[in-house]
């Protein structure tokens, strides 16, 4: 079982975020598809092979490590992207403390790719966006059409800042791949965990 850690920000910060995903979902068309807005979270680590048996032993982890940090003083700000396949939207407010948090041996990531940066995934590149033109001996190979949409939607959202809230607990989530809206992930909260640091 694939599971994650994530804080969900409430409602009326997703909601916030919107109308600055419009202006970025117009232009890149079907290029892009969006996740799910009741699907949205921080994500902050995964635990990629969970066993079935194992999932009580990690929500307890989870609480452990929970229990030891304060409600942290959040909000979403600028964007980024992963491996030119991912869009994502950032947080900024308690930063250090949330460092903290990740620093967490829990948390630790040892399979080499930055996902220690806490980030709300908001879309991804699509099966259907279009792909690089030919290119004619001699001529350096262009970038991928979605590539650079991913770059002017990085642009469009890094003055982006979101409402301030307190996230008060973290959520212990399994993702299934595939299962979800349009074959994307499906997350289903198993257990919340309140930060009481």
């Amino acid at each position: 079982m694939r599971l994650f850690l994530a804080i969900r920000p409430p409602r009326a910060v997703l909601d916030h975020l919107e109308p600055a995903l419009d202006g970025v979902r117009d232009r890149a068309g079907r290029a892009l598809r969006w996740t799910d807005p009741e699907q949205r979270h921080l994500t902050l680590a995964f635990h990629p092979e969970v066993p079935a048996g194992a999932v009580d032993d990690v929500v307890a982890d989870a609480g452990c490590i929970a229990a030891g940090h304060a409600p942290l003083d959040l909000h979403l700000a600028g964007a980024g992207e992963f491996s030119h396949r991912t869009l994502w939207v950032g947080v900024g407010g308690q930063v250090r403390e949330l460092g903290a948090l990740l620093a967490e041996p829990w948390l630790a990531d040892d399979d080499g790719r930055d996902r220690r940066r806490a980030h709300l995934t908001v879309a991804r590149v699509s099966g259907v966006a279009p792909r690089p033109r030919g290119r004619r001996r001699g001529e350096s190979r262009p970038p991928a059409p979605a590539t650079v949409l991913l770059a002017e939607a990085v642009r469009a959202l890094a003055v982006y800042r979101g409402p301030e809230w307190t996230a008060d607990e973290l959520e212990v989530v399994a993702s299934r791949l595939g299962e979800g809206r349009s074959g994307g992930p499906l997350h289903e909260v198993l257990a919340t965990v309140p930060l009481r640091g």
